[in-house]
């Protein structure tokens, strides 16, 4: 007889949509630990790079999992979650933006990546950045051809952070263990909470929600929170080695922003179009801080638009 589950984030169906997502993918060796990453073949080959998708904080890759349909159509799209966060290892350690870059050159080697065309999301932007500065410099040989960047607090200054997240970076940088004693609740509901407030969630996008959260608490990872969120700390002390990556990067950049965005708020993609003048904006109306969960048709129709035609 299988044992029963234990939370609400461990039903059966949970449990299957989770598995199904981890085999469409592989684990990979990444500083000891192992990564998950998964490429999913174009539907139909027209000669464009690979589309590489970096997550935010505090969920996975998975959040894109919706609009991965329409993003395939004419490109392979490699997603991965770093450590600490959905399938990958979650180890007690110090958790740092240049380690999160240091899992993406992982997938980039396995991969055998040499061009890319860059989307990121969230503390991806900042992960972004940092893989940008390093074609900079000339420590990475990726070849980015064209980027699209969507909600992030790429300008902390402006960040409205979440009552949660000022919770966990008041907390010490070490497992804690209290902060998982929920099993998931208090994470599902700060996720949920940084949607547009008329964001209609049907069934299906229920079940994606439920497995973000199985995802997250899988191996420990509720309690190891209070490390992962230590990219706050890192994105105020080399914001300028981060955002001045994403602003002075030579490869063509597009926005797609989410209007209602408590977090990562409107204001910062206009700021950013400020800095980058060359770069369209595509604002999402009445949508969050996810738009990959809360219009994920209209976020790939965004993005493709502007790598196929804005910024062409």
């Amino acid at each position: 007889m299988s044992e029963p589950f234990t939370s609400p984030f461990d039903r059966p169906e949970v449990v299957a949509a989770s598995e199904a997502w981890a085999a469409s993918g592989r684990w990979i060796p990444a500083g000891g630990h192992q990564v998950w990453c998964a490429r999913f073949a174009a539907t139909t080959a027209v000669g464009n790079p690979p589309l590489l998708i970096l997550h935010g904080f505090p969920t996975s890759a998975y959040d894109w999992k919706a609009a991965l349909p329409a993003l395939r159509a004419e490109r392979d799209v490699v997603v991965l979650d770093v450590q600490g966060f959905g399938l990958s290892d979650k180890p007690d350690h110090r958790y740092s933006i240049r380690g999160y870059a240091d899992d993406v050159e992982a997938v980039i080697a396995a991969e055998a990546l040499t061009e890319v065309d860059l989307v990121t999301h969230d503390m991806g932007d900042t992960v972004g950045g940092e893989i940008l500065a390093r074609t900079l410099e000339g420590t990475s040989a990726l070849a980015v051809r064209r980027r699209v960047v969507t909600n992030g607090s790429i300008y902390i200054d402006m960040a409205q952070l979440t009552l949660g997240q000022q919770v966990l970076l008041g907390l010490p940088d070490e497992r804690n263990d209290q902060v998982a004693s929920d099993g998931g609740t208090a994470f599902r509901a700060g996720f949920v909470g940084t949607f547009a407030p008329d964001t209609r969630i049907d069934d299906a996008t229920e079940l994606d929600l439920d497995v973000v959260v199985h995802q997250a608490a899988r191996a420990g990872g509720l309690a190891m929170l209070p490390r992962t969120i230590r990219y706050i700390e890192d994105r105020r002390a080399e914001e300028r080695r981060f955002t001045g990556a994403i602003e002075a990067h030579p490869a063509p950049v597009g926005l797609v922003w989410g209007d209602l965005d408590p977090v990562a708020v409107h204001a910062m993609a206009e700021r950013f179009s400020t800095v980058r003048t060359d770069a369209p904006l595509i604002t999402l109306d009445g949508v969050g801080h996810y738009p990959m969960v809360e219009a994920p048709d209209r976020l790939a129709a965004a993005v493709l638009h502007l790598l196929d035609t804005q910024l062409a």
